[in-house]
């Protein structure tokens, strides 16, 4: 117990002072890993295990909010499988010179560097993943991408995997297919399981059970298999409620795995400078090669960079594939140890990079000349919201009872604009004005305001740097209409009329107000029984 006591303090403790530092917490999580490697204390008993639980956790939520047919798009697999062999030649290359210049043993083994360059190809699902979640990126149309690609190279990390094994799965493996027909009934079972604790525990049993456990126990990598169960609850309604429902405790598991990575490596001084070595060579050309594919696949220079920055890591399967190499003779035991601070490293330098990564992306895309918009994605080109007066960004609950309410009582045209693009499907077969945009880039604002028509502006977006973000580039581009927005506590209600919104809701407070006038309102008749 006193293990457990020491290891949370030091990670609530570091991860209180990376948010302090305006710098993602994950940091802080990965610096108290290191110190109590440092220190000599060990992992405690069952901390793997937990980590392992997050994994599975944060695989199968993504599953609940994925849609799969961004697999079929160009942008994904061609992303991902040129990239992929973009950064084994160029990973292959760098340790092939570091190896003649005399900085690395056995750099003439072309075994080593394919392994190492391979291991250092894939990009970290979990950093990426938690990213695109605190932005609420996730559903977006780039986040949509980045998570394709991630599953791809998963996937290929899965393959790699069961073939290093020496054996193949087990014939059982088929046995899988009849998932298909038993969510059926699981999705059924999902109508009755209540709002409370029932569905957090039904959701991780799901992820656990016929996901993870299934998986393994005929040879499959098993957090596949938590993907794969999430994909089969994705197109119920209650999906998004059980992802919500599992995000508290997702989030307390994964600062297990962020903790086991600095924990488990014992590293010497020269094995931090090779791997830091490695972080400044390789992720300049990482991030260089995902926006210059995002280019050429047709996103905007702005879309490629945010796609390219989120991905601009090394994952965590690259410490399982050196492992897995180290264990069939491959490679040396000495490069788990860089790869593996490699990996942490590099983390740190990415989860640094995003905490500004709309200033960051803004920066990279400014770089390239503007192209021309019959070329780009359909997805991803610029909206028209010319033909609107009032506009409402965020179409959660918040965000579509404040388009009703204006619908309903104004003559004003409403549009709403939201990021997630499932969310915008399903709005529009509704009937709603929506539209798909990121109000967190820059031209789409320039857009808004250029246009001349809107009068109002409704931030209604869950994350509250997203509603300031989008304040300031209200005022760049000149916007001189009202500004209504939401917030979620008093700090934050007092920094948004600091800054000069005209109103703003307290979704707490006027959520206890609504009930109230409902209270001391007009009675309505009760309601009759019904004739027997």
């Amino acid at each position: 117990m006193q293990d457990i006591a020491v290891t949370l303090l030091a990670a609530a403790a570091l991860g209180w002072l990376a948010l302090a530092c305006r710098i993602p917490p994950l940091v802080g999580f990965l610096a108290a890993g290191f110190l109590l490697g440092a220190l000599q204390v060990e992992a405690f008993p069952g901390l793997e295990a937990l980590a392992d639980i997050g994994v599975t956790l944060l695989l199968f939520t993504i599953g609940l909010k994925f849609d799969v047919r961004s697999l079929l798009r160009p942008e994904a697999y061609g992303t991902a499988s040129i990239h992929m062999a973009f950064s084994v030649l160029i990973g292959m290359g760098t340790l092939g010179l570091l190896g003649v210049l005399g900085f690395i043993a056995g750099g003439e083994d072309w075994k080593t560097l394919m392994l190492v360059g391979f291991a250092l190809s894939f990009s970290s699902t979990v950093l990426a993943v938690k990213v695109l979640e605190e932005r609420s990126d996730d559903g977006s149309f780039y986040g949509q991408t980045a998570i394709a690609i991630l599953v791809i190279q998963d996937i290929a990390a899965v393959a790699f995997m069961t073939i290093t094994a020496g054996h193949a799965p087990s014939p059982w493996a088929f046995a899988l297919a009849l998932l298909l027909p038993a969510s059926w009934v699981l999705r059924r079972a999902l109508n009755h399981v209540g709002h409370g604790e029932l569905l957090v525990l039904f959701g991780a049993a799901m992820a656990l059970g016929p996901g993870y456990f299934a998986f393994d126990a005929v040879g499959l990598k098993g957090d596949l298999g938590a993907l794969v169960m999430g994909l089969l609850f994705a197109s119920h309604p209650r999906a998004l409620e059980m992802s919500k429902s599992l995000f508290s405790v997702k989030e307390l598991f994964l600062v297990g795995f962020f903790l086991a990575i600095g924990l488990t490596a014992d590293p010497t001084w020269a094995d931090v400078g090779l791997a830091a070595l490695l972080c400044v060579v390789l992720l300049p050309f990482t991030l260089a090669g995902f926006v210059a594919l995002g280019w050429v696949f047709g996103l905007r220079n702005r879309t490629a960079a945010k796609l390219g920055l989120v991905l601009t890591n090394f994952s965590e399967f690259s410490i399982i594939v050196a492992a897995l190499g180290v264990e069939s003779g491959m490679i040396e035991e000495d490069w788990l140890t860089i790869v593996a601070v490699a990996v942490a490293l590099s983390m740190v330098v990415s989860s640094m990079v995003n905490g500004r990564g709309h200033h960051f992306a803004s920066r990279i895309a400014s770089w390239f000349r503007e192209q021309d918009v019959h070329r780009l994605r359909l997805e991803d080109r610029p909206i028209d919201t010319s033909q609107a007066d009032v506009v409402v960004l965020g179409m959660g609950r918040v965000g579509r009872s404040a388009y009703e309410r204006i619908h309903a009582d104004s003559n004003l045209r409403v549009l709403g604009i939201d990021n997630d693009h499932a969310v915008v499907s399903r709005l529009r077969e509704e009937g709603y004005s929506v539209l798909e945009g990121d109000a967190t880039d820059m031209e789409f604002w320039t857009r808004l305001c250029s246009g001349g028509f809107v009068q109002t502006v409704v931030l209604a977006m869950p994350i509250h740097d997203s509603n300031t973000f989008a304040l300031d580039q209200l005022r760049q581009a000149g916007f001189e209409g009202r500004v209504a927005a939401m917030a979620r506590h008093q700090d934050q209600v007092e920094h948004l009329a600091e800054e000069g919104v005209h109103g703003v809701f307290n979704l707490y407070e006027g959520a206890g107000v609504a009930l109230a006038d409902l209270a001391l309102g007009p009675a309505k008749p009760p309601r009759l029984p019904r004739d027997s």
